[in-house]
């Protein structure tokens, strides 16, 4: 059997009509017995069609739904690949996404994802759509690519791949200006739980968006409400795994020695101390992150060699993981009894 065989022609009135296939590619038309001229006299000015983009046509006159456009947007990207063509069993077909490795992302992705400082869909003039590098294809219309050398894993929300909240907020911050917008969405990302911030950072640094100051001073935001974030979470631990209450925030100095460091958390009889791992390095920004990354490991060895277990927690696993992390806390208290005896340290609020 040859699987490359197309359908037989059928009708223009068996089309489907659902409200994402209301829009479908000249190749999908041509596969449902539509040729190119009857498609182009469908769309001609006072039609029942109308050509939304390039080889993408609405089944319908009038303005599209937010959820028309989207789907336009995708198909136009991905048209090359989307024939409309059912995949024959045991014959190799396209991607899983019907839209095959394209997606959405920037200001309409945040939008999907639940973004309340995201503006909403009808208000965005241009809809992003992530591609892969090498794809020959134009901005137009409605449509604006953007490309990637590696495209991430997109997640699926209303049906629609979507890019990773991450990697749309580096697609959206890419093309605004305003400090105020740029730090609410940042913001929002963190306190809603929709990321971490070193996720953010991550994909700023290799969006090479570091260099703007309006957007640096909004990662410092973020980081600061990570950090509280991360407390908040910690507290929680403690109390719902009832763990013993430990010196909160607090300093550690030797007797009449150098300070020794802050901690988030410290249990003086057992000698343990918990660290939120908060840092969000930025590789090739700022001088400072290597000298922060060096002051955390000399803080920790330094603590290590006077007989003081340092518990590293990331945010993420406290989020995720909470039970495990104070599995962790708990042993680590527990073993103290086995240890010898540490250095004698002040411990002073910080």
């Amino acid at each position: 059997m040859n699987h490359n065989t197309p359908l037989s022609p059928r009708p223009l009135h068996h089309l489907p009509t659902s409200t994402g296939r209301r829009v479908l590619t000249h190749a999908q038309l041509r596969a449902h017995g539509v040729s190119a001229a009857e498609a182009g006299a469908q769309c001609r000015p006072g039609g029942p069609w109308q050509q939304l983009l390039p080889g993408v046509v609405l089944l319908h006159p009038g303005p599209p739904t937010s959820e028309e456009r989207l789907h336009a947007v995708l198909l136009y990207a991905a048209r090359e690949r989307t024939t409309g063509v059912p995949v024959q069993p045991g014959a190799d077909g396209p991607p899983a996404s019907p839209y095959g490795e394209v997606m959405i992302t920037g200001l309409a992705a945040l939008t999907l994802h639940g973004f309340s400082s995201a503006p909403p869909l009808p208000s965005l003039e241009v809809l992003d759509v992530l591609v892969p590098r090498l794809r020959r294809l134009r901005s137009t219309g409605c449509v604006r690519v953007v490309r990637a050398s590696a495209l991430p894993p997109p997640q699926e929300v209303t049906g629609l791949p979507v890019a990773p909240v991450a990697r749309a907020l580096a697609d959206a911050v890419a093309d605004l200006g305003d400090a105020g917008t740029v730090r609410r969405l940042l913001t929002e990302a963190v306190r809603g739980g929709h990321c971490e911030p070193a996720a953010v950072v991550r994909e700023l640094t290799a969006a090479k968006l570091l260099s703007r100051p309006h957007v640096v001073d909004a990662v410092d935001s973020l980081l600061a409400e990570g950090r509280a974030l991360a407390e908040s979470r910690l507290y929680r631990m403690v109390h719902d795994h009832g763990l013993p209450d430990p010196c909160w925030n607090v300093e550690l100095r030797l007797p009449g020695g150098p300070r020794l460091g802050g901690v988030d958390a410290y249990w003086p009889e057992q000698s343990v101390a918990v660290e939120l791992d908060t840092r969000a390095p930025r590789p090739g920004g700022r001088p400072e992150d290597d000298a922060e990354w060096s002051e955390y490991a000399r803080k920790r060895e330094h603590l290590e060699r006077l007989g003081i277990t340092v518990v590293r927690i990331a945010p993420r696993a406290l989020r995720d993981a909470a039970e495990q992390q104070a599995a962790v806390v708990r042993t680590a208290l527990t073993a103290s009894a086995d240890r010898d005896p540490a250095a004698h340290v002040l411990v002073l609020p910080r």
